[in-house]
């Protein structure tokens, strides 16, 4: 039997899309502020930035250079971006690797049943994160004085026959950062391993004891391929950290001595405030960070995430 309109069923189905379609409104009601934020504040300086990349000139007084890309070009002859390039691709190839693996390897620790005062070891190693880097920095500085803790305590085990100038060579000042930014983000890392680690089937550990796996298989055959989502979710966000790092060498450094210890961004802002303000070529060098911090998203998203 045929229906026609105006009939209980056309009704009905006439009732669920109006209540379809009021919960659709409500849905967009919702999102189309917060995308406008994002866009306002997020994408629409993007495009002003790239826009300003291709300008060329000093202060306000800005043209569009010729070529476009002249910006881009002098890049690849500035020999202290250059330098920035390098120490940044220092820090990021020994720090985050040596960051990663102490924070799974705490976790790991931290994680045991039948561990006492679990909740202050926990805050101990988390804490550093959340002190303030001029506190910090100025506390690493006069540790790493030449007439500081570190120099003495070397001294007495008689580790060294003079005192290293640490933040005034090269290698050196490399290495208090690197020391700094285990010291802090080492913790941060740690507590997303922890969340990891609670959420594993306990079931796993039971069976690789019962099979004879001692702590050191278990931890590399059982509890890291069951990380390997929130390793590769740390190793992106230390990566792209690393490569906008700015505090640590602002604060610590100064970038010094001669700019062997500055990352591209303290450059950025050097070339930016600091310096004959060229906001066009800081733009670029924004671009550039952008690019590269994509590039190795990209990779590690692709390495990481083999789905079996």
């Amino acid at each position: 039997m045929t229906t026609v309109a105006g009939t209980p069923r056309d009704l009905s189905k006439a009732r669920r899309f109006g209540l379809e379609g009021r919960r659709n409104l409500t849905g967009w009601a919702f999102l189309i502020p917060a995308a406008l934020l994002i866009g306002v504040m997020s994408f629409y300086p993007m495009v002003q930035a790239l826009i300003l990349s291709l300008k060329s000139g000093k202060g306000t007084n800005l043209n569009w250079a010729e070529p476009l890309w002249y910006n881009y070009e002098r890049l690849t002859r500035d020999t202290i971006f250059v330098q920035t390039v390098k120490n940044t691709f220092v820090y990021l190839i020994i720090q985050v690797p040596v960051m990663l693996i102490l924070a799974l390897i705490l976790s790991y620790l931290l994680n045991k049943k039948d561990l006492r005062f679990k909740a202050f070891w926990r805050t101990a190693i988390f804490l550093p994160c959340a002190v303030s880097l001029v506190s910090y920095s100025m506390v690493f500085r006069t540790l790493f004085a030449t007439d500081g803790f570190v120099n003495d305590a070397l001294l007495a085990l008689h580790l060294v026959d003079a005192p290293v100038n640490w933040l005034n060579q090269p290698n050196t000042a490399r290495t208090v950062i690197i020391i700094g930014l285990l010291w802090r983000w080492t913790g941060y890392n740690m507590v997303f391993y922890l969340a990891g680690l609670q959420n594993l089937d306990y079931a796993t550990f039971e069976a690789a004891k019962i099979d004879g796996a001692g702590p050191v298989k278990t931890f590399l055959y059982v509890t890291i391929p069951q990380l390997k989502p929130m390793i590769l979710l740390t190793a992106i966000m230390s990566t792209n950290g690393t490569l906008q790092l700015f505090d640590e060498s602002w604060a610590l450094t100064a970038g010094g001595p001669a700019n062997m210890s500055k990352t591209m961004s303290h450059y950025l802002y050097d070339v930016s405030f600091r310096l004959t303000p060229q906001f066009g070529y800081g733009a670029a060098i924004s671009y550039v960070i952008l690019v590269l911090v994509a590039i190795l998203a990209f990779i590690q998203m692709k390495v990481g995430d083999r789905r079996d």
